[in-house]
């Protein structure tokens, strides 16, 4: 009897799951195929429970980047 053993080549990259982009992720989840936006914020604001503080920044989706932004709630980038 002949014992066949059958091994796959190993990844070279490892798979990130997309729990694994909403635990840095505050606010809501991010759709498929978008990626986060780092923002700092102008104002307090608390996102789930958490507080932050101006000058602070956070990964949001980019559609609640927009909404924050046109609400005054992200602060101007320097140019």
């Amino acid at each position: 009897m002949t014992n066949t053993r059958k091994t796959t080549a190993p990844d070279t990259e490892p798979e990130t799951t997309h729990a694994e982009l909403t635990k840095t992720v505050v606010g809501p989840p991010l759709r498929h195929g978008q990626t986060p936006e780092q923002v700092s914020f102008a104002h307090h604001l608390r996102i789930d429970g958490r507080d932050y503080r101006p000058g602070e920044s956070a990964l949001v989706s980019p559609d609640y980047a927009r909404q924050l932004r046109s609400n005054g709630y992200i602060a101007r980038g320097r140019a």
